[in-house]
């Protein structure tokens, strides 16, 4: 059932309704920009919305294109997905997303689209649209989560347990509480608040956060691991709740966020407040679990035909979170790598934080 809400508070030329779509989704999406426009899709990543893209959707629109942002299976608006911990999970694997995905470019009326840009984790299901739907997706800009290429088939668990926990503050990484029953309770009831807890979370990896200096770690160990922030490598007796907080803000240092006003932010925590987070957290627990890892194995040394491109905040600790992928993405994961991007003075928001060198990047690349 579509949820009976008010419009989100949005610029004048982006508008919102939903669409049905094949896959049994009731898909609420964001578009800008002449209808018959050439196509641009921005999918977004955790814990955001469609929402997250509307400081770049204008330029992108007065650029030439028909731009459309959804909230993807288990976000937001978009109804139709399984919710429970417990329930479906195969339905937010990789593939099923890529059908949400290609389902949506029929729902428009569309046949192709002319570029697909993902963000976080909306990054590596644009890397693999395009690279099982090429004559459906013609160009992708990956953005702070690079694609270092399907699993290999000898061991498609390839970012196994590194031995966090015997360090000394044993630690724990984010993907893995992510994937454990406790996470969507422990953040959607933060003791500190859901809107100071989203706060915090969002200031902690942005540029604001002057510790975000990253740096490229030299395997996927756990001495290496360790030099990643605590909101990537936690300490293993924390919540992703514990682990922000340092990063809390007083009411006048949040009143002063102009990338995120908190007009901006309270709209996050509304649709947060009402959904919980355990729909997006079941695409981390499809990550970590080695059976979807084996699915996508069959693809293993296939890389992205189509051209991409990166694009990142050089202050984003993302792009260098798996040691060698941002490498492999340049390399041996496409066969036509068009550049890598670092726009400074953004953090892992990159769209939010720098909107108008966002959008430049990416109609760069589209030119």
């Amino acid at each position: 059932m579509i949820p009976d809400l008010p419009p989100l508070p949005l610029p004048d030329t982006i508008t919102q309704r939903h669409l049905t779509l094949a896959t049994g989704l009731e898909m609420h999406v964001l578009e800008a920009g002449d209808p018959d426009a050439p196509l641009m899709l921005l999918l977004h990543g955790f814990p955001e919305l469609g929402y997250s893209w509307r400081r770049v959707m204008p330029a992108l629109a007065g650029a030439g294109y028909r731009v459309v942002a959804p909230d993807l299976r288990g976000y937001g608006r978009t109804t139709g997905w399984d919710g429970r911990y417990h329930g479906d999970l195969a339905s937010f694997s990789m593939p099923q997303l890529v059908r949400d995905v290609t389902a949506l470019v029929r729902a428009l009326g569309r046949a192709h689209v002319d570029c697909t840009v993902g963000h976080d984790f909306g990054s590596p299901l644009t890397a693999w649209a395009a690279l099982l739907r090429p004559d459906v997706f013609h160009r992708a800009v990956l953005m702070s989560a690079p694609f270092g290429g399907p699993p290999p088939l000898a061991a498609p668990d390839r970012n196994p347990d590194p031995g966090l926990g015997a360090l000394s503050p044993p630690r724990k990484h984010y993907q893995w509480y992510y994937s454990t029953p406790e996470a969507n309770g422990e953040m959607w009831g933060a003791p500190q608040g859901l809107h100071a807890f989203l706060r915090a979370y969002f200031h902690m990896k942005s540029a604001d956060w002057a510790p975000n200096q990253p740096q490229p770690l030299c395997a996927w160990s756990a001495g290496e691991l360790a030099r990643l922030p605590d909101y990537y490598v936690m300490q293993q007796a924390h919540s992703m709740a514990d682990a922000v907080a340092p990063a809390m803000l007083d009411a006048a240092a949040a009143e002063a966020c102009a990338w995120l006003t908190e007009a901006d932010l309270a709209v996050f925590t509304a649709e947060y407040a009402r959904t919980g987070f355990q729909g997006g957290l079941n695409w981390y627990r499809c990550a970590t679990g080695p059976h979807y890892g084996r699915e996508l194995s069959v693809f293993d040394g296939q890389p992205i035909a189509v051209p991409i491109a990166f694009v990142a905040g050089a202050a984003d600790w993302g792009y260098r979170q798996v040691p060698g992928a941002l490498e492999a993405m340049e390399t041996t994961a496409s066969a036509d790598y068009r550049g890598t991007t670092l726009i400074p003075g953004a953090g892992h928001w990159v769209q939010q934080e720098q909107p108008e060198a966002t959008a430049r990047a990416i109609l760069d690349f589209m030119a």
